[in-house]
């Protein structure tokens, strides 16, 4: 793995959906450098600090959220003297986003009054009233040809279907919950999947033709939902809560047919690998080497020496790190607030936010525990290949955690003082963009071999 030096950014940065390139902000100024270079190949000035990105799914056009003014920018790399300013006046913008064509642009304006759509072909615009959500609650299917929109009015929640060519209401359908939470479009585009609220476990199936599929409520008198995911084979939805449990469903008859718990202490016959990080401090004399302060790589401890950590297998039974929530305080701390689907639809992780250090990897063919990652501090992201079965996650520490079906080890970033927070693919998985505070950086990601054997070491 080769790492590039580090960045500076002072918000958002992204990879463009063909991979070519990443997009900076650092404060007004728009930076897009080449992956393959690393040089800029395009600066663009905005008229404030840039609060949020993103780039079009052709990579030609990409928008600049200045949610202080607000107000949104909107540029192209093809045309650099092309640009577009987007402007809501006293309704202000809170949140914009790309439809599937790369040549409309949705805002949200402030208080959710109307979601608008905006033309970049010529100045037509549509008005969508009372929106539920700002930067959730739309959804566009697998093709791109229809968007399911989320909007509530006279107390009651509804899900509008727009056509994404003319964007005219093709139908409008009240969806039963209380206070709707979100919903996306299944990756074969047959249904889409509503739920409800914290306050309320509800997740309900309906088809585009607001016919209700199927109603799910796994328990009453209790936080509810707390993240829902499609599987990206279509075949399966899951459902993590509030009451630490994974719940799986299929898409034939909505049933439950696996139920995952997060157990604060594991115990045979369980057959998975627990990988635990712990610290290896490698006693080296620096009085012999002449380095400045300023290329002290980042595992070096003054103290210590050299820190380099490892995973070492535990043997059973093994107590997880617990944290029990605070009763008195709102947005407690637990239930699965981690989800991800592996690409191949076989391995699902999650973390449980009363255990922050653990993250579980499910097998969906075994319906088991694949293998348990202990870190020595909360996960912050943890994101799968595009292309094949590795997952990857970050701790805050300088440190990267691989995993495969093969094993788990660690591998070090030899960028000074670079701590690791946030981790994001490209579309071909070959870079891996790595993100601390202020800096940036990206690595190049050496493709799995077909039979690979990694030990735990570092």
């Amino acid at each position: 793995m080769e790492f590039t030096e580090a960045y500076k950014q002072t918000g958002p940065c992204c990879f463009s959906p063909n991979s070519r390139y990443v997009a900076v902000a650092n404060d007004y100024r728009l930076v897009i450098r080449d992956t393959f270079s690393f040089q800029v190949v395009q600066l663009f000035s905005c008229l404030d600090k840039i609060s949020y990105i993103e780039w079009a799914l052709d990579s030609e056009y990409i928008l600049c959220g200045l949610y202080k003014k607000p107000m949104i920018q909107a540029w192209s790399l093809t045309q650099p003297e092309w640009t577009c300013k987007i402007d809501e006046g006293p309704a202000g913008v809170s949140y914009a986003r790309w439809s599937p064509d790369s040549r409309h642009i949705l805002t949200t304006s402030e208080f959710q009054l109307r979601l608008t759509v905006w033309s970049l072909l010529n100045t037509a615009c549509v008005h969508v009233q009372w929106p539920k959500h700002g930067s959730k609650g739309v959804s566009f299917n697998k093709d791109g040809k229809f968007a399911a929109i989320c909007t509530r009015r006279d107390c009651k929640d509804y899900v509008n279907l727009l056509s994404c060519q003319s964007w005219e209401i093709m139908g409008s359908f009240a969806v039963d919950t209380l206070d709707l939470a979100d919903l996306e479009w299944s990756p074969d585009d047959s249904s889409i999947v509503v739920w409800d609220s914290p306050l309320e476990y509800k997740v309900l199936i309906y088809s585009p033709d607001g016919r209700c599929l199927f109603k799910y409520q796994a328990y009453e008198c209790g936080l509810g939902v707390k993240t829902v995911s499609w599987s990206p084979c279509g075949q399966f939805l899951a459902i993590g809560s509030y009451d630490q449990m994974l719940r799986v469903l299929n898409h034939l008859t909505w049933k439950t047919f696996a139920e995952f718990l997060h157990l604060s202490t594991v115990r045979a016959p369980c057959c998975a690998a627990i990988f635990k990080e712990v610290d290896e401090p490698l006693q080296l004399d620096m009085s012999e080497l002449s380095l400045d302060d300023n290329f002290m790589p980042s595992n070096y401890d003054a103290s210590e020496g050299y820190i380099s950590v490892r995973y070492e297998v535990m043997d059973l039974p093994v107590a997880l790190p617990f944290q029990k929530p605070l009763v008195d305080k709102p947005n407690p701390k637990q239930g699965v607030g981690l989800l991800a689907w592996s690409k191949d639809s076989q391995y699902i992780c999650t973390r449980n936010d009363s255990m922050p250090t653990a993250l579980w990897i499910w097998d969906m063919q075994r319906l088991e525990v694949a293998a348990i990652l202990v870190q020595k501090e909360p996960i912050r992201a943890a994101v799968w290949d595009p292309t094949c079965t590795r997952l990857l996650l970050c701790t805050g520490s300088s440190h990267l955690y691989m995993w495969t079906p093969s094993g788990a080890f660690c591998v070090c970033s030899p960028l000074p003082g670079f701590s690791i927070t946030d981790l994001k693919w490209n579309i071909d998985g070959s870079c891996l963009l790595l993100k601390d505070k202020d800096p940036f950086s990206w690595a190049t990601v050496p493709p799995l071999p077909v039979s690979s054997d990694y030990s735990s070491d570092d």
